[in-house]
């Protein structure tokens, strides 16, 4: 047998057991579940609201007060924006200055906007909170895939309407930010809680 014939049977014969090799020992190959990122969240920790406002109130040293850049924004109005969370705690605040009208669009618009998510939301639970200061503060906690998952409103009725809705910066599904709502939940309750107008 010429040696170039039995080379080429020695090729072949290799090539087919490493084949045979690879085929019979290849591992079982099992999707993994989707899991979850995991997100440290820091202390709660406070700072004062810079002045310049008619309002003042103690917010997360881990965001940040950003002017609302909006067309339609007015002077006081402004973003708690926490950076690491890509969360916004938008506020808009309104100087009804005993304008019944006035007031009256605010109160509506306040409840128009919470109702707007009532498409997708599985359920909107409002509540009633008493600020140590004295004031009455309504806020609603929205469920299911919703946009603004906390929203919030307090007013004296003669001249401050102050309201807030929370927001995340993110496609990630509500169930996976359920952690981080309630960390900014918590900050959002401190933050009614020294809420005070000036």
């Amino acid at each position: 047998m010429p040696a170039s014939s039995f080379l080429r049977s020695l090729g072949a014969a290799l090539g087919f057991l490493l084949f045979a090799a690879g085929c019979s020992s290849a591992p079982d190959f099992t999707p993994k579940p989707k899991g979850f990122n995991r997100i440290d969240l820091p202390p709660h920790r406070y700072q004062q609201l810079a002045p310049g406002h008619p309002y003042t109130f103690e917010y997360s040293r881990f965001a940040k007060v950003l002017r609302d850049s909006s067309y339609l924004a007015q002077p006081h109005w402004i973003n708690v924006y926490y950076p690491s969370l890509k969360a916004n705690v938008q506020i808009t605040y309104t100087d009804v200055r005993q304008n019944p009208k006035l007031y009256n669009k605010m109160m509506e618009d306040a409840r128009k906007l919470t109702g707007k998510h009532e498409i997708k939301a599985t359920a909107i639970d409002e509540s009633l909170l008493k600020t140590p200061s004295g004031m009455r503060v309504s806020v609603f906690e929205l469920q299911g895939e919703v946009p603004s998952q906390l929203q919030f409103y307090t007013t004296d009725s003669t001249r401050h309407f102050f309201r807030g809705a929370l927001y995340f910066r993110t496609a990630t599904a509500n169930d996976s930010l359920a952690p981080v709502i309630e960390y900014v939940k918590t900050d959002i309750l401190h933050l009614l809680n020294t809420l005070k107008y000036r």
